[in-house]
């Protein structure tokens, strides 16, 4: 069974810093695109960033230049390096792999709640 375990969220000033980590079991990361998304509360979950079998990445306009996602395949973890945290940046975060078809990888993780203050 596929599994994902977010960590590394927390409570953090405005213009600081958070690593989050998503630790994956049952599947090679490495193979595979996969995306960190966020979840405002009542809303769906969006993508953040996205990085590729190739190790290409991809953000959201709202996190260009702020965000950096990475992966490390001997630890079948990939991450998200978030910079100059802004309020709006205040969300459950997940990671998960998008099927071509559209789907995602069930059950979600527990998620990593980031709180920013102003």
């Amino acid at each position: 069974q596929v599994q994902f375990v977010e960590s590394g969220g927390g409570l953090v000033q405005a213009g600081g810093s958070l690593r989050l980590s998503c630790a994956a079991s049952g599947i090679p990361l490495r193979l595979n695109n996969i995306g960190w998304y966020r979840q405002y509360p009542g809303k769906q979950r969006d993508l953040v960033a996205n990085i590729d079998s190739g190790d290409n990445s991809a953000y959201v306009e709202s996190v260009k230049g702020r965000f950096a996602i990475s992966r490390d395949n001997t630890k079948n973890t990939v991450y998200l390096q978030m910079n100059s945290l802004k309020p709006e940046d205040t969300a459950v975060y997940y990671c998960n792999i998008k099927s071509p078809y559209g789907r995602f990888i069930e059950p979600w993780g527990p998620g990593t709640q980031v709180t920013v203050s102003s």
